[in-house]
C-alpha cells in the first residue's frame, strides 16, 4: 500500500495529544445540535428498524454484494451524500462535506457482506422488538444505522469541520481478507487524506476495539505418488507428513498476551478409503494482536513443514517418488493497534461514558485493521443495541426502542467527536 502521509494527515496527526478530550465530549453531548440528532433518531427509529429488514433481506453473501451495494449507494443519494460511487472493487462511498478542507476525512465505514453462502434463506421473522435473520446484525444493522446518522445530521442541522466519507465495504468477513478496505486504501485518491477511521461493526454500545487482531491464512498441501493401500503398502503418505506437520502446530507454545492462536480450519483429500492418496490440503489460521508475535508464530509453522516432508520421506519408500509440500498464503489481515491513550480514544471513551456506558477496549479483527497497520488513528464501534448467535442462522437483534435510539446516538456522538463541530472541538 501507498505511503498515506499526506501533509494534511500529517498534520492531523500532529494535533493529536490527550489533553481535553473529555471536556470537549462533554461541550458535544451538551451541545443544542446533538440534542436536536439524538432526540431525531428516537423519532425516527421505525424507519430505522425499516431500514435494516430492507438490508437484511438483500441477500450480500462472500463476494456477491453487488445487489446490496447498488441499494446502499441508492439510499445515499437519496440521503443527499455527494461523490456517491462503487469502485472496483465494489465498495460504496459517499462523501457529507466537512466547513474546513484543511480537516480531511473522516471514514466511517460497515461491511456489505454477510458470512453466509448465496440461497441462505434471508427473511427476517420479528417478534415484538426481536428481529431474526441470518446477518441481520453482522453488519446490516451498521448499514442501517449509517443512514440514521445521516438524517439525523441533516434533521439537527450539524455541520462537521471535517468531511464525512460513509463506507460501505466488500470482504470484511472471511476469505474476503478486508479486500474492500485494502482496495480503498490502495487505489482511492483520497485516501491521503483519511484523518480519523471509525468502523460500526457488531452491536454492543460500551465495546471499543482499539487493537487490530491480525492473521495470516495458508492452505498447505502434501503430495506425493499414491497407490493401493494394501498392494503399495510402505510408500510414503502425504496424509502422514500433513499428520507430522499437525502434530508440531499443536505443540506450539503461543503467548497468552498479546493473545495469540493458531487452528487447523479445513482437511481434505484423497480419493478413496483404499487408496495412499497422492494430495492432501489443511487451510490453517494463525492469528495475534501483536505483529511482532504473529511474525514469529508464521516462521515457526512454516519451518514445521520442510520438517513433516523429510520426516516422512526419510521413514517410508520413495521409489516411486517422494512427498512434496506447496504453501499457498489465502489471507493476510494486518495486526495493528490504537494507542489507549491516544485522543482518538479519549473522545469515544468520554462519549461513552457521557451516554451511561461503562467503555471497555477490546482486540478484533475488523475493517479498522488496515488503517491502524498504516498507523491512522483508527477504532471499532458498535451499532448500539442488544443481540446476538452473530454468524449463525439463528442471528437475532434487539431494537427496543429506547435501548437501540440510546446506542445510535452514541456512535452518532462518537463520530461527531472525532470530525469535530463548532459547539465541541477540532477534528481529529
Amino acid at each position: 500500500m501507498p505511503d498515506t502521509a499526506a501533509p494534511t494527515l500529517r498534520a492531523a496527526l500532529a494535533a493529536l495529544d490527550n489533553g481535553g478530550a473529555a471536556d470537549e465530549a462533554a461541550a458535544l453531548l451538551a451541545s443544542p445540535g446533538f440534542a436536536a440528532a439524538a432526540a431525531f433518531v428516537a423519532r425516527d427509529h421505525e424507519r430505522t428498524v425499516a431500514d435494516i429488514i430492507r438490508l437484511t433481506e438483500i441477500a450480500s453473501p462472500p463476494f456477491g454484494e453487488a445487489t446490496r451495494a447498488k441499494a446502499f449507494a441508492e439510499a445515499l443519494r437519496e440521503h443527499g451524500l455527494r461523490d456517491v460511487s462503487i469502485d472496483t472493487e465494489g465498495n460504496v462511498t459517499g462523501l457529507r462535506p466537512g466547513s474546513d478542507p484543511e480537516a480531511g476525512l473522516v471514514v466511517i465505514c460497515s461491511h456489505l457482506d454477510t458470512v453466509f453462502p448465496a440461497g441462505t434463506d434471508v427473511t427476517v421473522k420479528r417478534e415484538g422488538t426481536i428481529l431474526r435473520a441470518p446477518g441481520v446484525g453482522d453488519d446490516t444493522r451498521g448499514l442501517a444505522v449509517l443512514l440514521a446518522m445521516l438524517r439525523a445530521l441533516d434533521a439537527a442541522k450539524v455541520q462537521t469541520r471535517a468531511s464525512i466519507l460513509v463506507m460501505g465495504s466488500v470482504g470484511e468477513e472471511g476469505a474476503g481478507d478486508l479486500r474492500g478496505v485494502k482496495a480503498f486504501f490502495r487505489d482511492d485518491p483520497r485516501h491521503g487524506q483519511v484523518a480519523a477511521f471509525m468502523a460500526l461493526d457488531g452491536l454492543d454500545p460500551s465495546r471499543l476495539v482499539t487493537a487490530a487482531v491480525g492473521s495470516k491464512r495458508y492452505r498447505v498441501t502434501f503430495r506425493g505418488p499414491g497407490g493401493h493401500s494394501f498392494g503399495a503398502f510402505g510408500l510414503v503418505n502425504p496424509a502422514f507428513a500433513l499428520a507430522r506437520a499437525a502434530d508440531a502446530l499443536s505443540r506450539i507454545r503461543v503467548p497468552a498476551q498479546p493473545k495469540t492462536t493458531f487452528s487447523i480450519g479445513r482437511m481434505g483429500g484423497g480419493s478413496s478409503i483404499n487408496a495412499i492418496p497422492e494430495e492432501v490440503w489443511m487451510e490453517v489460521d494463525l492469528r495475534s494482536a501483536s505483529p511482532d508475535a504473529l511474525a514469529v508464530l508464521v516462521a515457526r509453522f512454516l519451518a514445521i513443514l520442510p520438517q513433516a516432508v523429510e520426516d516422512e520421506n526419510a521413514a517410508r519408500d520413495t521409489a516411486s517418488g517422494r512427498i512434496r509440500v506447496e504453501v499457498k498464503a489465502i489471507g493476510d489481515r494486518p495486526a495493528g493497534a490504537t494507542d489507549l491513550g491516544s485522543r482518538i480514544v479519549r473522545l469515544a471513551q468520554a462519549v461513552m461514558g457521557g451516554q451511561g456506558y461503562e467503555f471497555h477496549a477490546e482486540a478484533s479483527s475488523t475493517d479498522s485493521n488496515i488503517a491502524m497497520s498504516l498507523g491512522l488513528p483508527a477504532i471499532t464501534v458498535g451499532s448500539g443495541c442488544a443481540g446476538g448467535r452473530a454468524h449463525s442462522l439463528e442471528e437475532w437483534i434487539d431494537v427496543e426502542p429506547k435501548a437501540s435510539a440510546q446506542g445510535i446516538a452514541t456512535a452518532l456522538g462518537t463520530l461527531l467527536a472525532l470530525a469535530g463541530t463548532e459547539a465541541s472541538a477540532p477534528a481529529v
